[in-house]
């Protein structure tokens, strides 16, 4: 039986009247996506017709998912909620702190003993909150999810933000910080604003050497990595029907890289497929019972401009494979033109490492597509020229792969096996010779490659490719190589060319595992006593945000003036950083190292305006603490793109940063600030960002009356006298607004908790 299987029922028993109220409210035909979010209201919000990016309104997810780097810091704010267990079925995944250097097997037993204080600490707090723990080995939290826990029609909110991976099994799953999963685990609201609808149509068959992965990466291509924010992307058409649950989970989890809310699909036989596939024949059979209500309404499909805000059509009888990158995961070129790209731009074209797996594609499809044509070099007296690696999604895709063969044929060409985890995707990567810095290429089937996200060197180019594609391109050491047209010269001096991936979308014996990792909670969590020590340096328990003083700020300092990219990688690094994920202030100490200063195009070094010299930015910040001085960081466009980690709000409120002021900004981000009561502005005029000065002190007035909709004022007062006063919009409702009062939202929750037991 499926885990929650009695929540399911509830949710589709209740299904077919929430829609039809829905429709009635509208008036109109109803999105699969609108179906999924008007049936998850939340028992306090009113019903009605909710404007698109403009009405906030309260959800009830039906379940929540943590990774252990950002469980962490979200169990660590749980813990002083004042509840006594989580009110829906709430998981944490170890999946993020196990380093990739010599195989799974030695990596899994150096992380175990690395983290054990953190994984003891997980494991109690879950057992005592009614939380499953998914232990270290057990695999990615996204196919975890999508092998156990997603269900069509369904919503849930992850700690991560490729949470939306679920999407393949036609959830509304949406990446979130570590406070909004607190709201939910404690049955309060969980507020977003509605969001608007792209609809992507696909017709035609993936052929050949196209994959469900090029689909995303030509969408990247299309949208950019901020043109899906603020909305939800819906797949449908014969191409959509046509292609595997897994493969659709693909592309919903790169969904993340547009910056999109989320991604989804309509329920079909190869959701229904791999719910049996999955030993869930009973939630298939509850959704075959309510499948009109599981995808849009005909009507929408059939006149998609009508009910979508955008709409985009892909003929995948067309689509040609793509490669993405280098340092950003929209760049998108076919393969046909990547020779011409490479010379264009100077990219290194010798592959030195293909890497496979990752919770974007590791599923059985993409492995037996890979292994075919991993079996292609023996075949035709080939020799893999770069070094290879595969990263299984969870431990059942990993035993059932070896099981039937494919590992010992991945052996062959010189293969390694890294951990059921994150490693080299999150950059848990001990790559030899990467502290040297060497330009070089890499290919992969991750889903982003930003500056040093895999291996920590700057100089590495990443691009993003389909398992097959990475496959092939790791056989040839070419990123020019087209597998379409091109060959290969063989050991023995012939000319061979590969044959197009073939593959099961799912094991003709079926799945199987001996153990999945998985440690239910205690029925009863109330005996259980979880420890921090207070000399830990990996844990810290928290303290609470001080509330606002009540005032306009004044004096604050400019800690750094960020160009360009600025990403939650820049603001909050991942790596061997991530180690301290679970202790605030030592984390605090990579608070944007990797954003570039405007003034000097350095990373890493700021001035400091109390001694006039240089410094790190943390140390700079630390400085301005001491002194009781505030500062504000701004920045240029979609500020805070990529994972959810609130840790990238969270370092700068603990350090003393006051505002955020920005171009745009990147929606987790956002939230996430909003929700540390940090304020996040955004210039009202994009091009004051050139009136901000170095030497400035800054002001921030209107906060006495601080009102949704009405702009604030920021003052520049510069160093010669002069000043520059200009506006600055923000999206603060008034319930948002009252976090930043309150100094953060987690202090209202704890007032009122405390409340509740006076």
């Amino acid at each position: 039986m499926a885990f929650d299987i009695e929540m399911i029922k509830q949710v589709y028993e209740a299904l077919p009247a929430k829609v039809k109220a829905a429709r009635a409210l509208t008036g109109k035909p109803l999105t699969l996506s609108e179906k999924i979010l008007y049936s998850h209201l939340h028992s306090t919000q009113k019903p009605a017709a909710f404007e698109r990016s403009k009405s906030y309104v309260d959800f009830a997810p039906d379940r929540v998912a943590m990774q252990d780097a950002t469980a962490q810091m979200a169990l660590l704010q749980f813990m002083t909620a004042g509840k006594k267990t989580a009110a829906v079925p709430s998981t944490v995944h170890c999946d993020h702190l196990i380093t990739a250097k010599v195989g799974s097997k030695a990596d899994l037993e150096v992380a175990n003993t690395g983290n054990k204080e953190v994984y003891d600490f997980l494991s109690s707090v879950s057992s005592k909150y009614g939380i499953g723990f998914w232990k270290p080995g057990a695999g990615i939290i996204h196919q975890i999810v999508l092998e156990n826990y997603a269900f069509p029609g369904g919503m849930m909110i992850g700690t991560d933000s490729h949470t939306v991976n679920a999407g393949g099994l036609g959830m509304v799953a949406i990446g979130v910080g570590g406070a909004d999963a607190v709201d939910v685990m404690a049955g309060l609201p969980w507020e977003l604003k509605f969001p608007k609808l792209i609809g992507i149509k696909l017709t035609g068959k993936l052929n050949g050497w196209t994959a469900s992965k090029d689909v995303i990466l030509k969408v990247a291509g299309i949208l950019t990595v901020k043109g899906g924010t603020g909305a939800i992307v819906e797949y449908f058409g014969e191409g959509a029907t046509s292609m595997s649950c897994t493969g659709k989970g693909t592309i919903c989890n790169m969904g993340a890289e547009i910056g999109a809310t989320t991604s989804t699909f309509g329920y079909d036989e190869s959701m229904e497929r791999y719910l049996q596939a999955t030993g869930r024949a009973d939630v298939a059979a509850l959704a075959n019972t309510v499948k009109e209500h599981l995808t849009a309404d005909p009507e929408v499909y059939a006149n998609p401009e009508q009910y979508f805000d955008e709409v985009y059509t892909i003929d995948l009888d067309e689509l040609e494979p793509h490669i993405n990158g280098p340092f950003t995961p929209d760049l998108a070129t076919p393969i046909s033109k990547m020779k011409e790209a490479a010379a264009a731009n100077g990219w290194p074209t010798k592959v030195q490492v293909g890497l496979i797996g990752s919770c974007t594609n590791s599923s059985y499809e993409d492995i037996s597509r890979a292994v075919s044509l991993a079996q292609q070099v023996a075949d035709k007296n080939l020799k893999a020229k770069a070094e290879f690696t595969i990263t299984p999604g969870s431990e059942q895709i990993r035993y059932t792969i070896e099981r039937d063969g494919f590992i010992d044929t991945f052996n062959k060409i010189g293969a390694e096996v890294f951990a059921n985890a994150c490693g080299p995707c999150i950059g848990m990567w001990a790559r030899a010779g990467a502290d040297k810095k060497e330009k070089n290429t890499i290919v992969h089937s991750f889903n982003r490659n930003f500056a040093a996200r895999q291996d920590g060197n700057p100089n590495t180019y990443a691009f993003v490719a389909s398992p097959e594609l990475t496959t092939a391109l790791a056989i040839a050491g070419d990123l020019t190589f087209n597998p379409l047209t091109d060959t290969l010269i063989n050991e023995k001096g012939e000319t061979v060319k590969l044959d197009a991936p073939t593959g099961d979308e799912l094991p003709k014996r079926g799945f199987a595992v001996d153990d999945a990792g998985f440690q239910a909670p205690a029925a009863d969590g109330g005996g259980i006593e979880v420890k921090v020590s207070p000399t830990s340096d990996r844990l810290q328990l928290l303290y609470s945000f001080s509330p606002w003083e009540g005032v306009d700020i004044k004096g604050l300092k400019l800690l750094i003036k960020a160009k360009g990219k600025c990403t939650t990688d820049h603001i909050s690094m991942a790596g061997p950083w991530l180690k301290y994920r679970g202790h605030l202030d030592n984390i605090s100490n990579n608070m944007l190292i990797g954003a570039t200063n405007f003034f000097n195009e350095k990373t890493n070094s700021v001035k400091n305006e109390l001694t006039g010299s240089y410094d790190e930015v943390p140390k700079v910040q630390r400085a301005y603490k001491a002194a009781g001085l505030g500062s504000i960081v701004v920045g240029d466009e979609n500020y805070g793109e990529g994972s959810s980690r609130e840790h990238a709000a969270m370092e700068p409120r603990h350090l003393g940063v006051r505002a955020i002021l920005v171009k745009s900004f990147a929606r987790i981000h956002e939230t996430n600030l909003k929700k540390q009561g940090m304020l996040g502005l955004t210039f009202a005029d994009k091009s004051d960002y050139d009136k901000v000065q170095e030497d400035d002190s800054i002001d921030i007035l209107g906060l006495t009356s601080f009102t949704a909709g009405v702009p604030l004022t920021v003052v520049l007062n510069h160093k010669d006298g002069s000043k520059d006063e200009i506006k600055a919009n923000h999206t603060y409702n008034q319930q948002q607004i009252e976090w930043f009062k309150a100094g953060g939202a987690l202090n209202i929750i704890r007032a009122n908790a405390a409340a509740a037991l006076a």
